[in-house]
């Protein structure tokens, strides 16, 4: 009877899709047992050798250690079924996550740097209607974002109590006031009453309780406010006096 075919390792390589340096790999680490050698001193594979670098490859390429796949390749009947299942989940979680990547990405592309809840995009909707700038749209948009994507569970409390300010039409005008302010001149009289406004309006508000914050410890805020002082030196010299009034 004769022998069954054999073909040489880079034959193997050429026909399952990878390497020689990757069979070699897979021989070292307890994978895929390594073959006799032919009389010339060259390794030897056949048929069930190509079925099971197939195997190993597609567990490869699901992203699965080598470790795993070097245990998974001695468990027998359900355990390894049962792994497969499990590994099957975990590819259908990390595709749900790549889809929400995917998603952000596209949404970056458009133009808007991470998704927002429903009631936020809700009320930029209202900025609109009540007359604050573009400008001022853009920066809400984008503090907001960094806002939810940093602090999630405090930022729905402090958003709550900004839309509740903006319902009140006299609150609501201290808010348009501070957009208009910032082509002011930062020496303009109008500041130092718009600031004095502003305070007045937080103490009634607040009375002596602490306005809503994020984590104390957390360098958002700083971070925030920097950047909205940033945008007009008007902007930040309200948040000057706005500070001193109220620490006074």
């Amino acid at each position: 009877m004769g022998r069954w075919p054999v073909i040489t390792i880079g034959q193997l390589a050429r026909y399952v899709g990878v390497s020689t340096k990757t069979i070699r790999v897979y021989h070292d680490k307890g994978l895929l047992p390594e073959p006799e050698r032919d009389a010339s001193g060259y390794r030897r594979y056949g048929a069930n050798d190509a079925i099971e670098l197939i195997k190993i490859r597609t567990l490869a390429e699901a992203g699965i250690p080598l470790a795993r796949i070097r245990d998974l390749r001695s468990a027998t009947g359900e355990d390894f079924q049962q792994a497969l299942r499990e590994i099957d989940d975990e590819l259908t979680a990390r595709i749900r996550g790549l889809r929400a990547t995917q998603g952000r990405l596209r949404q970056l592309a458009a133009g808007h740097p991470a998704p927002l809840p429903t009631q936020i995009s809700a009320h930029l909707e209202h900025l609109v209607r009540w007359g604050f700038t573009p400008r001022w749209m853009d920066l809400q948009r984008d503090l907001w974002i960094l806002v939810f994507a940093t602090h999630p569970d405090q930022a729905i409390i402090l958003f709550q109590d900004q839309t509740e300010a903006l319902a009140d039409p006299a609150l609501r005008q201290l808010f348009l006031d501070y957009d208009h302010a910032h082509d002011l001149d930062a020496n303009d009289p109008r500041i130092d009453d718009l600031a004095h406004r502003i305070a007045e309006a937080t103490r009634d508000r607040y009375g002596a309780d602490e306005l809503p914050e994020l984590d104390a410890t957390s360098e958002i805020p700083a971070l925030i406010q920097g950047t909205v002082n940033a945008a007009s030196p008007a902007w930040q010299r309200l948040d000057m006096l706005i500070r001193a009034q109220l620490d006074a």
